[in-house]
């Protein structure tokens, strides 16, 4: 007969996170921070600016606020993809694996590259003086923003969506619903990302309810993954 020591699950040292908790963690600081970027930025640069000019001075405090915000968004991002990739375990599909991480830093990559365009463009409001200049350096640098942030970072997104979904598929480490949803959306922004800039929030949002998810399910996919270490020790 085992006794009951034998059936008891080690406790986690003091002070440490499981897995699952770290990234629902770093997921909802990355959604909160994401998401509180995006809103500035949207509200400050609206589609059609006649006097480009005042803008950037009435809304200067703003975006600079987004700009300073987004690095510590993008901390947080890269903190929730190594601690949903360590969740995976020895479930690691390795073609699956490279979709996923190459597309969230592609995506990071492009969102730090228009938060960029938005500090370039504070910044010329106050060093070109010429206004006819200033006007095209400006027009240029929120298409470059516009660009940057629909068309490349959230078709990365969408991707990064697609590879974490198909991995949940084959592992069955999430449920089946959240698959189904990931799919939808990433299919949605695929096809529809430049139809309006207030999609960029979709991706934030998912990550939040994901996040929200691994922490509500933290205790069952520890289950799995010890499950899953037991099965090779005897092995």
């Amino acid at each position: 007969m085992p006794t009951p020591s034998q059936h008891s699950k080690p406790a986690p040292p003091p002070g440490q996170l499981s897995t699952p908790r770290a990234a629902a963690l770093a997921g909802v600081l990355f959604a909160v921070l994401l998401g509180t970027t995006l809103v500035l930025i949207r509200i400050t640069m609206p589609d059609h600016v006649e006097d480009s000019a005042q803008w950037l001075q009435t809304r200067h405090s703003a975006l600079i606020t987004a700009t300073v915000l987004m690095p510590f968004a993008g901390i947080s991002f890269l903190w929730f993809i190594g601690v949903v990739r360590d969740g995976f375990g020895d479930h690691e599909d390795r073609f699956f694996l490279s979709v996923f991480m190459g597309s969230g830093v592609l995506f990071l990559a492009m969102m730090f590259v228009a938060t960029a365009g938005v500090a370039g463009l504070v910044t010329s409001n106050d060093s070109v003086t010429d206004p006819a200049a200033r006007t095209e350096v400006i027009n240029f640098g929120r298409m470059m923003v516009i660009s940057a942030s629909q068309t490349y970072a959230l078709r990365m997104a969408a991707v990064f969506m697609i590879s974490l979904a198909t991995i949940w598929l084959k592992t069955r480490l999430m449920p089946r619903w959240l698959v189904a949803l990931s799919y939808l959306v990433a299919v949605t922004l695929l096809i529809s990302s430049e139809l309006s800039r207030w999609l960029t929030l979709v991706f934030p949002v998912w990550v939040l309810v994901v996040s929200g998810l691994l922490l509500a399910r933290a205790g069952l996919i520890g289950e799995q993954r010890g499950e899953g270490d037991r099965s090779r020790r005897l092995a």
